[in-house]
């Protein structure tokens, strides 16, 4: 990854994608079994973050929406207000998307955990 990319941010579903990666190799090599959880469990934090702030997100655009539409229906029939709601619609959308990923990637990355709990009792 050079060093432009970094200041724009990572693509969260790739770096999942490579944790998980490294986590399979690594369980199947042996490693050090206690530094791999140390590691994953840390990572889960990092991606519990992710995935509240995106939540926030999601909670006040979706609390914007019904707003736009009543000012549209109810007080002001303007295009800019349609296209404003329609834009928001659409942005929506994306984060519903986003937010059920990270969901789903978090609650994996908890089997994951138990995963190597249960190598770490089985030595």
């Amino acid at each position: 990854m050079d060093r432009q990319q970094d200041y724009f941010g990572i693509n969260v579903i790739q770096y999942c994608k490579a944790h998980n990666a490294y986590v399979d190799e690594k369980l199947d090599a042996g490693a050090h079994l206690e530094e791999l959880l140390e590691c994953h469990d840390r990572k889960i934090r990092w991606l519990q973050h992710e995935r509240l702030v995106h939540l926030l997100v999601t909670i006040w655009t979706s609390l914007i929406v019904p707003f736009l539409f009543y000012l549209e229906l109810a007080v002001v029939s303007n295009l800019l207000v349609v296209l404003l709601l329609l834009g928001l619609l659409v942005l929506l959308g994306f984060y519903l998307f986003h937010y059920f990923r990270l969901e789903n990637m978090v609650q994996h990355w908890y089997k994951v955990s138990d995963r190597i709990r249960r190598k770490m009792e089985n030595r």
